[in-house]
C-alpha cells in the first residue's frame, strides 16, 4: 500500500484540520490541501499546498521571495505557541522543536514539524522556551 492510498491515522486527521484552520486565522486564508503524517514516531509532518495569501503572490511576481520567505517564517516563530498549542493538545505529548519551512517558488508549499519529547516527559515544551 502506498502512502496516498493509506487512511491518516486520527492524529493526522486532526492535526491537518487544525493547521488549515491556523493557516486561515494567521495568514488570511488556508491552504488548499493539507495533510499531516508521521515521519517517526517522535515527528509530525504537516504539509500544506498552496498556502499563499494575495498580497503574497504580488509579492513572488515582484521577485520578493527572500521578502516573503523571511515575512512568513518570522510570523510562523512569533506565533509558536498557536502552532505548537494544538499538537501538544492532539498528541498529548509537548513539542521539543517546531520547524517551519515554505517554498514560494512553488505556489507557497508550506511544510510545519513538529518533533515530540517522550510521552511522560515533565519538562518544557518549546512553547516555554519561545516565550523566554
Amino acid at each position: 500500500m502506498t502512502t496516498d492510498e493509506q487512511q491518516p491515522t486520527e492524529t493526522e486527521a486532526r492535526s491537518s484540520v487544525v493547521m488549515v484552520s491556523l493557516y486561515k486565522n494567521q495568514f488570511g486564508r488556508g491552504p488548499t490541501r493539507a495533510r499531516a503524517v508521521w515521519a517517526t514516531d517522535d515527528a509530525l509532518v504537516v504539509l500544506l499546498e498552496d498556502t499563499l495569501a494575495p498580497v503574497e503572490r504580488n509579492m513572488v511576481r515582484m521577485g520578493e521571495h527572500q521578502r516573503l520567505r523571511d515575512m512568513r517564517t518570522f510570523f510562523q516563530y512569533a506565533t509558536v505557541r498557536e502552532f505548537c498549542e494544538p499538537v501538544e493538545r492532539i498528541t498529548g505529548r509537548k513539542v521539543r522543536s517546531f520547524l517551519s519551512g515554505i517554498d514560494t517558488e512553488v505556489d507557497g508549499l508550506s511544510i510545519e514539524t513538529f518533533v515530540l519529547h517522550p510521552a511522560g516527559y515533565d519538562g518544557p515544551s518549546r512553547i516555554e522556551r519561545a516565550e523566554l
